[in-house]
């Protein structure tokens, strides 16, 4: 039964996407804005979909701590659900994406189109400059950036090896990190189509001040925004 609800979900969140994808697409010439606005449908209509046929809830927490200006978002990867799922809850932002997923028909067009900032893992100087030159040309124009300080999925229960990328941005910005927790894998776990029952929350943490990360070490900060992540995760039973 799972397998029949996963395959008809992808089925209809596929077409849905190539068709949301190319709205975006022409959403763009009236403006970035318009674009995005346009983008937020992947997220809700992946959601009610998610709902309708695998019987899964959304829920957002932690809004008040999203700050008023530009920041770097440090968010958890543990499936494919934050990435369409997150601009729902946040500002307008850029994403920091591996190029590979640019590539992707449709998809990965309308991600360049909404500014999404494609890195070149196997070159990790070259992605720490990108990262660094096209993330704070972002947050001056006006937009967040969001992070997946990981780099990859981890399973449920496991950390991933946290990069001090994010960091050296928001400092080079001289703007807060703000870590985002969720339980996604519990519900749309990586590695199978499978998909189950359940809520997924979405916990947006206080913020690491701007002060705090230009003053303290480097490593510090980052231990801190794992420890903040983790520790949300594990409350979220993830």
């Amino acid at each position: 039964m799972k397998h029949l609800q996963a395959w008809l979900f992808y089925g209809l969140y596929t077409t849905l996407t190539i068709t949301i994808a190319v709205l975006v697409i022409i959403a763009r010439v009236f403006g970035r804005n318009a674009a995005w606005q346009v983008g937020k449908l992947w997220g809700l209509t992946g959601n009610a979909l998610l709902f309708v046929i695998c019987g899964i809830r959304v829920k957002i927490e932690g809004q008040e701590n999203i700050p008023d200006a530009p920041c770097v978002y440090a968010v958890k990867h543990q499936s494919t659900w934050e990435t369409t799922t997150i601009p729902l809850a946040l500002p307008p932002f850029a994403w920091i994406l591996k190029k590979e997923l640019m590539l992707i028909p449709f998809f990965g067009w309308a991600l360049y189109t909404l500014g999404a900032i494609a890195i070149n893992r196997s070159n990790p100087r070259d992605a720490l400059k990108q990262v660094n030159n096209k993330g704070v040309a972002q947050i001056q124009s006006g937009r967040s950036v969001v992070i997946f300080p990981e780099g990859t999925r981890a399973a449920v229960g496991e950390a991933g090896q946290y990069k001090p990328g994010v960091i050296l941005l928001a400092k080079k910005a001289k703007v807060p990190i703000v870590p985002v927790a969720h339980n996604a894998g519990l519900c749309w776990p990586k590695g199978t189509v499978i998909k189950h029952s359940g809520t997924i929350t979405l916990r947006i943490l206080p913020p690491i001040s701007a002060e705090d990360v230009q003053t303290k070490k480097r490593n510090d900060v980052l231990q801190d925004i794992e420890t903040r992540i983790e520790t949300a995760c594990r409350e979220l039973g993830a």
